[in-house]
């Protein structure tokens, strides 16, 4: 397994999609489907194949693309459609009878609708493709039983049916059909079922299902248990049933799509092909920005680029904004909704999927860019006058009003430097006033930091809201620092970033890089002035029992936590085990501290 492999295997996400394995040659060896990419194509290289040709398969794999969907049944379709049009060596060729069916109303007087494999541009609605044959065929079957529609292929033409030119069949004595040939139903009539009939097929098939529940009960209250479950499998059926795909869709046809996303550095730019109604390419690449390009200049170049390289043509194409480019004989959409709009979407999800695998890759390969990548948007998303490289983050712990005490985490290129982790005993504040803690430690922190010398952060992190900011920048100010370190706050309950003297505070998107940067340190803050605060609060306690011992000062306390670790080991051991320690005279006054203390109930 190559470098590029290894890569590829570590940022692949856990979603549905299509992969496709290159040798060096850059020869497609195999697309494949999966639920979850990062686990099936993972699985390849893991574990050991007794195929032969799959071992094979493997070794020869040179790279990996992938495309992602938003669901294992667009995965499935998706797969479809590449294999035929790519025909890899080592997958079974999927000819055209085997492909998946739809459910057509056909354009003609007195519609029929049937199933085929056959999509023709005639005007018929086409609905689907469908995975599973078996629910198409309960929702046909459904049909049929809720409507009469004709089966024959009869030209119902207003002139044959005056003419008296066919006769009713078998279909219209049982009562499966009403007889339109002779006249005997309306064609309004008729298609008022057909509104009703695609409605049911698009997924809105409440009123048919209601319909066969009541069936259901019937069957069941007449002790007909097997017809009661047959209309069972049929409404389990329908729940599971898909009416439409966002990966095909028989109205978009020959029509390129090109989508973009980016950051302050690079562009991640995505084209589909889609002919009849089909995604047969799809492809995404990294741009590093030269200068500061919008994304309006940067997609005009990758349409025309694109299309010299793949030897685009399409008349239409399809893009997610406004764009000032005139192509001769193609015409340029921005989809809004419907088909046309899920798309696009698709076409953005794969470029936002692609920047984050980039981005993982990345971090792998070179740390660096990735530090100052964060650290640029971190400065863009808060506004800061420059990047935040030194970070300093203050939590208050005050359990109970006891022990109060206040951490202060440091935070260096995004990451914990802990050996600058600092915990302050509050001195000054009595019970648990927040506000007033934080006043203090702010001011003990930065007053110590001026007379050493030491250099301040480029953004102070407090954990809260309006209060605790206010508090801190009190301190601040008295110390002639404001306007010299950024400030700001973050309250918990929906992560609203406060600003000194601005009321309206400010929400990061909850995926942002920047956020979990902030709620890194925040979190860190916390964990660290809890585990103190705990610390303290045990350490007083045992303390809290050794000095009521006559003779026994701090110095012996200590002496005695260090060798026993806790008060009820020192209180069970020997004289002798006490004199080892603190000599003999000491140990007799702690044994016979604990042999007289009374029991406790």
């Amino acid at each position: 397994m190559n470098e590029n492999i290894k890569l590829k295997l570590a940022s692949l996400p856990d979603s549905p999609g299509v992969y496709q394995y290159y040798n060096k040659k850059g020869d497609l060896l195999y697309i494949g489907k999966a639920k979850n990419l990062k686990r099936r194509v993972s699985s390849y290289f893991n574990k050991q194949h007794d195929s032969k040709r799959l071992r094979v398969l493997v070794s020869n794999i040179e790279t990996i693309e992938t495309i992602n969907v938003n669901s294992e049944y667009d995965a499935l379709l998706l797969e479809n459609n590449l294999i035929k049009e790519h025909k890899p060596r080592y997958n079974i060729l999927l000819k055209d009878d085997k492909t998946y069916p739809w459910i057509c109303i056909k354009n003609e007087r007195f519609p029929r609708i049937f199933s085929t494999r056959n999509v023709i541009k005639d005007g018929s609605e086409y609905f689907g493709p469908y995975s599973s044959v078996k629910t198409m065929k309960v929702l046909l079957g459904l049909i049929k039983e809720l409507y009469q529609i004709r089966t024959c292929s009869y030209d119902l033409s207003e002139k044959n049916i005056e003419n008296d030119k066919y006769k009713v069949c078998l279909e219209y004595h049982i009562g499966n059909c009403l007889g339109p040939c002779e006249g005997y139903q309306t064609e309004e009539e008729y298609n008022e079922q057909i509104t009703a009939i695609r409605n049911i097929i698009k997924g809105e098939f409440n009123e048919a299902k209601q319909y066969l529940i009541d069936q259901m009960i019937k069957y069941a209250s007449e002790l007909k248990f097997e017809k009661a479950q047959i209309i069972k499998e049929k409404i389990e059926s329908l729940q599971n049933y898909q009416a439409r795909s966002t990966i095909v869709s028989p109205t978009i046809t020959n029509v390129d799509v090109f989508s973009i996303s980016s950051d302050e550095e690079y562009a991640y730019v995505n084209f589909m092909k889609i002919y009849h109604g089909a995604i047969i390419q799809s492809y995404t690449e990294e741009w590093k920005k030269k200068l500061d390009e919008t994304d309006e200049d940067l997609l005009e170049r990758a349409i025309i680029d694109f299309s010299e390289r793949f030897n685009l043509n399409s008349k239409e194409i399809y893009v997610p904004f406004e764009l000032n480019l005139e192509i001769p004989n193609r015409k340029i959409t921005v989809p809004k909704i419907g088909d046309k709009k899920h798309i696009i979407d698709l076409s953005l999800k794969n470029t936002r999927i692609y920047r984050l695998e980039q981005l993982k890759q990345t971090k792998i390969v070179d740390p660096d860019r990735h530090t100052n990548r964060i650290m640029n948007q971190m400065k863009i998303d808060l506004r800061l006058p420059a990047e935040p490289r030194h970070i300093e983050g203050f939590d208050n712990s005050n359990i109970q009003g006891t022990n109060p005490v206040s951490a202060c985490v440091v935070f260096k290129n995004g990451k914990p430097s802990k050996k600058d982790y600092r915990i302050f005993n509050v001195k000054t504040v009595e019970g648990p006033n927040d506000f007033a803690t934080m006043e203090e430690v702010i001011e003990r922190r930065y007053t110590r930091v001026i007379a050493e010398g030491e250099p301040l952060p480029q953004l102070i992190l407090i954990d809260g809201g309006k209060g605790q900011l206010s508090s801190a920048l009190k301190s601040l100010d008295r110390l002639g620092l404001r306007g010299k370190v950024s400030v700001i706050g973050i309250a918990k309950r929906l992560e609203e970033i406060y600003y000194p003297d601005d009321p309206y505070p400010l929400y990061l998107d909850k995926n942002s890089e920047t956020l979990k940067v902030l709620q890194h340190v925040r979190d860190e803050s916390h964990r660290y002035g809890i585990t103190n605060h705990r610390n303290r609060r045990s350490k007083n306690a045992f303390n809290s029992v050794l000095e009521e011992i006559d003779g026994i000062g701090p110095q012996t306390i200590k002496e005695l936590l260090t060798n026993f670790k806790s008060v009820e080991r020192i209180k069970n051991a020997s004289l002798l085990e006490l004199t080892d320690v603190i000599g003999k005279s000491k140990a007799k006054k702690v044994k016979d501290y604990f042999s007289n203390e009374k029991p406790t109930n």
